[in-house]
């Protein structure tokens, strides 16, 4: 009887960190769409665009910034197929669906040895999680934070260290043309991975060993066919 009152409490309050998580990220998204209208008004009278969005793009470290806007003026090759196989192939990336390895709510430190694929798709990850949007570089140090949003049905993009940041543009232009990043993160990759780009989904990932234009396809297709389809649906 104690271990099914314990199931139901901890159940419980999973819930609330749930209900709590996305109050927090509704508020914040109001507040970036106020702030973003605000500096756009006072960019254009000033004549200081630029200035302008590279001040408001900051905020507080560990919290993503909007994909609206974060890529302005930077243009991406015209998607020419929506075959994820021949994405894949055409970009010379990795399409893999890997095993299930499990969902378990655990409070520790995770680390990539923890999952049984760099970067990881599936397993066991921290009650919380990262929200989604763009991370700088550093800002994203909780493994499983990380794991959790997949669950959620959320599409990961990241990049190894070192890519240039022309590339690091590129993708967020590319997350900006879904809705501005809906149910997406991009971040720096945090496990070691060999690919210099990769995206990942609950139980599936592409990878690319090396950027080229064809890779743009490889992630659209991957964010059409596995976007929202993780085994919880978190708005």
């Amino acid at each position: 009887m104690s271990s099914r009152q314990e199931e139901k409490e901890r159940r419980r309050q999973e819930r609330l960190e749930r209900e709590q998580a996305e109050a927090r990220r509704a508020s914040r998204r109001k507040r970036l769409q106020l702030a973003f209208g605000g500096v756009l008004a006072l960019a254009v009278i000033a004549g200081v665009v630029v200035a302008v969005l590279v001040g408001t793009s900051g905020g507080d470290p560990g919290k993503p910034k909007s994909a609206s806007g974060a890529a302005s003026g930077v243009k991406l090759p015209a998607q020419t197929t929506s075959d994820i196989r021949a994405a894949a192939k055409a970009a010379g990336c990795t399409l893999l669906n890997p095993p299930y390895e499990g969902a378990t709510h655990e409070q520790k430190d995770f680390k990539p040895s923890d999952y049984k694929t760099n970067p990881p798709t599936s397993g066991n990850h921290t009650p919380d999680w990262y929200e989604d949007g763009i991370y700088n570089p550093g800002d994203t140090p909780n493994l499983g934070k990380l794991v959790h949003p997949l669950e959620h049905g959320r599409i990961e993009v990241q990049y190894k260290p070192g890519t240039p940041k022309s590339t690091v543009a590129q993708l967020e232009a590319l997350l900006a043309e879904n809705d501005n990043g809906y149910h997406m993160l991009l971040f720096q990759n945090t496990t070691g991975m060999k690919a210099q780009i990769a995206a990942t989904a609950w139980t599936h990932s592409v990878t690319c060993p090396q950027m080229n234009d064809k890779v743009f396809d490889a992630l659209r297709t991957f964010r059409a066919r596995y976007i929202d389809k993780g085994p919880e649906r978190v708005p």
